[in-house]
C-alpha cells in the first residue's frame, strides 16, 4: 500500500488539490487575533470572520473572499512557513512540521464531519464580527484553539 501524499510530499510538490485538503475545516483560521504590538504575542479571539459558516466553519463565498475581505490570510506554502500562530491541529502546520495527521482529520477519516464531531473545530463557539465592534475584540480572547483536542 502506498504512504498517503502527506507522508511522502514537501509543501512544493503538492498540487493545488492535494494542498486544499491539507485543510481540515476546523475554522479556527478563520477567527480574528489580535497581536501585542509590543511582544508579538498573538491571541484569539471567538470573534469569527464575517464569511465564516458558524455551522460548517467554511468560508460563505472561499473563491471571492479576499474581495470581502481583504486582509484574509491565503495559506500559501510560503506563508505557512511563516505563520507562528497556526493551531497545533491544523493540517498545515503539521505537514509543515513532519507530523502526521489526527485521526478526525477528513483525509485519514474519509468524513468531513469527524473534525466537528471530534470537538476540534469552532462549531458553536464563535460570534461573528458583524457583531461585535473591533474596540470590543479583547473582552472576546479565548485560548481554546490552542488547546482544541487535548485531553484533561
Amino acid at each position: 500500500m502506498q504512504n498517503p501524499f502527506w507522508k511522502t510530499k514537501s509543501l512544493e510538490e503538492l498540487t493545488p488539490a492535494e494542498w486544499e485538503s491539507l485543510c481540515d475545516g476546523c475554522g479556527l483560521c478563520c477567527l480574528n487575533k489580535l497581536e501585542d504590538w509590543e511582544t508579538g504575542e498573538v491571541a484569539f479571539t471567538s470573534v469569527a470572520c464575517r464569511l465564516l459558516d458558524g455551522t460548517s466553519c467554511r468560508c460563505k463565498d472561499y473563491e471571492n473572499r479576499q474581495a470581502t475581505v481583504p486582509d484574509c490570510i491565503q495559506l500559501t506554502p510560503e506563508a505557512v512557513r511563516d505563520i507562528g500562530w497556526l493551531p497545533p491541529t491544523c493540517g498545515y502546520r503539521l505537514f509543515r512540521e513532519g507530523e502526521d495527521l489526527y485521526w478526525w482529520h477528513p483525509l485519514v477519516s474519509g468524513d468531513p464531519d469527524t473534525v466537528h464531531q471530534a470537538g476540534i473545530s469552532a462549531r458553536g463557539r464563535t460570534i461573528s464580527e458583524e457583531e461585535v465592534d473591533v474596540e470590543d475584540f479583547e473582552d472576546y480572547l479565548v485560548d481554546w484553539p490552542l488547546h482544541v483536542g487535548e485531553k484533561g
